[in-house]
């Protein structure tokens, strides 16, 4: 399928969109999207799909980007129990004098204290540094 990475793109807009409708942005035939979708979807090229959230709802949210210094040999240990937490956005690896890198999202301004305490006390973390997100303005999704 030659328009792979437009039907990307209208997927990352709105995930929802009706093979109809996006048959008809492409030019495409409802099989040939379809067939298109499901090949993204075996090479795991689409692994799931997503809600994208009203900013307003967002701005109500306190999120934070904690970045984690681990002794090295926790890795696998300590990366396992960050991505058990329920309000995990992100986890990813970083250099520099930190190790990994994780953004939570909580209600509150106690639950997200809870939250970076609790991976503070991570058996192989010796220090995190926190930065407390103070306004969104631009998104990934948007």
């Amino acid at each position: 399928m030659k328009n792979e990475q437009e039907l990307i793109n209208l997927l990352k807009e709105n995930s929802r969109r009706s093979v109809s409708d996006l048959a008809k942005n492409l030019g495409l035939s409802r099989a040939t999207v379809q067939q298109g979708i499901e090949r993204l979807e075996r090479k795991g090229i689409i692994q799931g799909y997503t809600v994208k959230i009203n900013p307003h709802y967002q701005q109500q949210q306190v999120s934070a980007y904690i970045m984690i210094s681990i002794i090295s040999q926790k890795t696998p240990d300590i990366v396992r129990q960050i991505q058990k937490h329920p309000q995990l956005d992100m986890l990813c690896t970083i250099s520099g004098q930190y190790d990994l890198m994780a953004m939570v999202t909580e209600s509150t301004t106690e639950a997200l204290d809870r939250a970076i305490d609790s991976i503070a006390a991570l058996d192989g973390v010796e220090k995190t540094l926190s930065h407390i997100v103070l306004s969104r303005k631009k998104d990934l999704a948007s």
